[in-house]
């Protein structure tokens, strides 16, 4: 046992996460995983994801246990205000989005608000980021104001306008960037006096 924790401990020294798949490339027994979680020294984060128990991952790793919950899905509206730091709001929920038919569990252990997005409004901006070896999707900056103002009347027009002005202020999204996912989002007509005010 002692000399499968240790390879199991360098591999999380090395990252803060490690997968199952790591464990077989290495040779240790998938067993010890489990060992590990009953004993308190490891964290399961997702299906075949695990971390420790110290790892410090701040807001990111509920976002890691979220998408690790939902095959397919892409952080979106309040979480990907969040994450891209557009907002001063702090959301209890995990906003996702996923396509119309996705499957989804019937039962949650993480507080998730799940959206329905459907054609290009799902596909269209969306970013792929590394945080310890997981790759999370979530929509870039200016597709994320374009959808906040379409879900305006669940996150109310003041947090989308915060988020219009901050994405320019902080040049994380451009006129073009805003037009476009504005079109794509069918928003164009509601946007357009706000995107002609910050120029």
């Amino acid at each position: 046992m002692q000399g499968n924790a240790e390879k199991i401990q360098k591999l999380l020294e090395e990252n803060n996460i490690v997968r199952s798949s790591d464990l077989t490339k290495i040779g240790v027994p998938l067993i010890y995983l489990s060992r590990l979680v009953e004993k308190g020294e490891l964290l399961k984060i997702g299906h075949g994801v695990y971390t420790r128990t110290t790892a410090n991952f701040n807001e990111n790793q509920s976002l890691l246990e979220a998408i690790n919950t939902i095959p397919n899905s892409v952080v979106c509206l309040l979480s990907a205000l969040r994450f891209h730091e557009l907002t001063t709001q702090n959301p209890f929920e995990i906003w996702l989005a996923i396509e119309a038919k996705a499957w989804r569990p019937k039962t949650q252990i993480l507080p998730l608000r799940l959206n329905y997005f459907s054609g290009k409004a799902f596909t269209e901006g969306i970013e792929t980021r590394d945080i310890e070896g997981v790759t999370l999707r979530v929509y870039n900056p200016a597709k994320t104001v374009a959808d906040c103002f379409k879900y305006r009347n669940k996150i109310g027009l003041d947090v989308a306008l915060e988020a219009l002005r901050d994405a320019w202020r902080q040049k994380k999204a451009t006129m073009d960037e805003l037009w476009h996912y504005a079109k794509i989002c069918r928003m164009s007509n509601v946007m357009h006096p706000y995107l002609e005010s910050l120029v």
